[in-house]
């Protein structure tokens, strides 16, 4: 029989504190959009009732919704939309029974499993909220990779060892990486979440902008409860619909959920079986490569021509070395041969990075460089690896939103940047910077350090 794992606690407060200090997504999380610590993972670089919502509450009861437009200008982010979608909510769930039928779910299940559902339109806030500043990527690794989590993931690894051992035989992932993810989306399972994944996603699947994509998740969350691998008790997370501890949203359940332990149910809550081989089991199918890294920290030589630091420009190993760029201590690449891109997350005054392609497969798992060098070098320190050699530039302060905002309209205003100015950081604005710079004969890192905009202010 499976161990079974240490009862799992609701304290969210954690990642609340977390969430109004780091990045909200920006897109969703390929698999868990604002899933666990998920939610944090920006683009540092570049993610009822039909009346209006009654009076906020005193004490410790959730927060209801603002009543305000959503920041994100969206049509159906609009305070009206919302309350007119909300008062539609009822007819909207009971609409999507025929596509249930179509999936198998019998109509006492759905009627079962949706009876009594109301709106959470606290969601509307959480979905579109913009926060003013955002944390360094050093600050960052700081919070996610530190003492207390690593000792604690190698207590799961010991606790955990003969189903770490058989994943590993079976799948060819990692087990640093599956418990570095584990580690970093709930803090080993006491920061999970404790919203209803179903009045989540059925929230967003009649509410909002993006409705299509949260209705698919809707109806395969009563898929799940449906065939009985999780009851609906274990079907609380995030305000997204992630759950679990390795923070699965319900459509990446359908797709890479196993019974490991053969008990007839594919308990990514509650069986560490099941939940360290589903998650290896969605890093195999999404590319992983067995025995390999993620990546290697380097050292970047002084006129480098940063333009090269693209994930489209993938070079051999031994390329790269040719260009000047060495790892630390001069210790010698295992292969070659293998192809890499460069990253460097602080620009030119920070380290660089070459990743591999189980670094890509991380960036699956969630999309920002950010939470995929967080899940390597937390696998790293649990296999006994060494922290970070060089130094991070801790002196450069990370700009607030409307200095983001100024940055992108400045960009646009010479030329550099064509899209629409939004205070997040993507590759496109990554480019625009990288153009300017390369204008002035500066380092063209992309890096929106104060300097930057200081010289696009003409100051």
């Amino acid at each position: 029989m499976t161990q079974p794992m240490e009862p799992l606690t609701k304290t969210r407060a954690a990642v609340v504190i977390l969430a109004a200090a780091l990045l909200v997504c920006g897109a969703a999380n390929a698999q868990s959009p604002g899933g666990g610590l998920s939610n944090l993972f920006g683009n540092i670089f570049s993610g009822p009732n039909s009346t209006p919502p009654a009076a906020p509450q005193s004490g410790s009861g959730p927060l209801p919704w603002s009543g305000e437009d959503g920041a994100s200008g969206h049509p159906l982010m609009t305070a009206g939309a919302i309350r007119e979608a909300a008062a539609n909510f009822d007819h909207c769930v009971a609409s999507m029974w025929p596509d249930a039928a179509r999936r198998n779910i019998t109509q006492e299940n759905f009627q079962r499993f949706t009876a009594g559902l109301t709106p959470d339109l606290r969601i509307m806030d959480l979905m579109d909220s913009q926060p003013e500043f955002t944390k360094s990527i050093w600050d960052y690794l700081d919070i996610l990779v530190n003492d207390n989590r690593l000792a604690r993931g190698r207590e799961i690894l010991a606790q955990y060892k003969a189903q770490f051992d058989a994943t590993e035989n079976a799948y060819g992932v990692d087990r640093y990486a599956i418990a570095a993810i584990w580690g970093i989306e709930s803090n080993y399972s006491a920061q999970i979440g404790d919203r209803s994944v179903l009045q989540s996603t059925a929230t967003l699947s009649c509410i909002g902008r993006r409705q299509a994509y949260f209705r698919d998740e809707f109806l395969s969350a009563l898929e799940i409860l449906n065939r009985g691998d999780l009851k609906p008790e274990q079907l609380r997370g995030s305000w997204a619909g992630a759950f679990g501890p390795t923070q699965f949203m319900p459509t990446a359940f359908k797709r890479y959920a196993v019974d490991a332990d053969g008990d007839g149910r594919r308990d990514v809550v509650d069986d560490p079986a099941d939940l360290i081989a589903s998650t290896a089991n969605n890093l195999k199918k999404d590319g992983w490569q067995a025995g390999q890294s993620w990546g290697y920290e380097v050292v970047v030589p002084k006129g480098f021509n940063y333009m090269l630091a693209d994930r489209a420009k993938a070079m051999t190993m031994t390329q790269w070395e040719q260009l000047g760029l060495k790892r630390p201590g001069g210790q010698p690449f295992p292969r070659t041969s293998e192809k890499a891109y460069l990253l460097a997350p602080a620009g030119a005054e920070g380290p660089g990075f070459l990743m591999l392609q189980n670094f890509r497969v991380i960036m699956k798992y969630n999309p920002a460089e950010a939470y995929a060098l967080a899940i390597g070098h937390f696998a790293d320190r649990l296999r006994g690896g060494p922290p970070f050699v060089q130094a991070w530039p801790r002196q450069e302060r990370e700009l607030s939103r409307a200095e983001r905002l100024e940055l992108q309209q400045l960009l646009a205003q010479r030329g550099f940047y064509r899209g629409i100015p939004d205070g997040q950081f993507g590759g496109q604005t990554r480019e625009a910077l990288r153009g300017f710079q390369a204008s002035i004969g500066a380092p063209a890192d992309g890096f929106a350090s104060s300097d930057v905009l200081e010289r696009l202010r003409g100051r």
